[in-house]
């Protein structure tokens, strides 16, 4: 199996856990390929998202590239010792009361940190939806930051990041490109895949 490129500049895990993955990816046969581009931050896309046990491989690819990951959690769970744990994951909590949106506080969040890569789930939740929120997109526009894709393949029993690109506003253009890169994924319950689609983007 051919190791991974982890070399990069964002935040960074400590070497244990790289290698607690890359000895449970063998015993279990799976392949997590693929290279971290230059920069400090990012919004990661993992799709497409159809069971708990994404998770799982999520971390095991974020150890494998020795890649530190955060995640966006509702304020409320940011309380007492489940707060601890949530923050030590790397959960950022989100203040959905607050007059500034989920988007604006998280390109906040970026703009004043030194390095951060947020996964997203961009399906939400693991059932069946016919669009993607298109959150992920507006925070990595307007924080200039790139979007790098990243998809569990079940049948393969692979996870492979490849496709990194900054936003162009342009949602027709840079949606294609992504789904192009996403036609190689597949979840453990495929119909539970969410379309590959934004609501925002344009009909024609």
């Amino acid at each position: 199996m051919k190791s991974p490129q982890v070399t990069h500049q964002g935040p960074r895990t400590s070497i244990i856990p790289y290698w607690l993955a890359r000895l449970i990816t063998r015993l279990i046969g799976w392949d997590i390929s693929g290279e971290i581009p230059d920069g400090k931050k990012f919004i990661l896309l993992g799709a497409p998202h159809t069971s708990n046990w994404d998770f799982i491989f999520m971390l095991l690819t974020s150890w494998t590239f020795r890649l530190k990951v955060s995640f966006m959690g509702k304020d409320s769970l940011f309380w007492g010792p489940l707060g601890w744990v949530m923050r030590g994951l790397g959960g950022i909590p989100i203040d959905r009361s607050s007059s500034k949106g989920v988007v604006d506080q998280m390109v906040a969040r970026l703009n004043e940190s030194e390095a951060l890569v947020v996964v997203v789930t961009p399906g939400g939740t693991r059932g069946y939806s016919d669009h993607w929120k298109s959150g992920f997109y507006w925070i990595a526009y307007k924080a200039h930051v790139p979007i790098l894709c990243a998809y569990i393949n079940f049948p393969e029993k692979k996870v492979h990041i490849g496709l990194s690109l900054i936003p162009s506003g342009n949602l027709r253009e840079d949606m294609d490109r992504i789904r192009s890169f996403y036609e190689k994924g597949q979840g453990l319950y495929p119909n539970q895949a969410a379309d590959i689609r934004l609501r925002d983007e344009p009909d024609n």
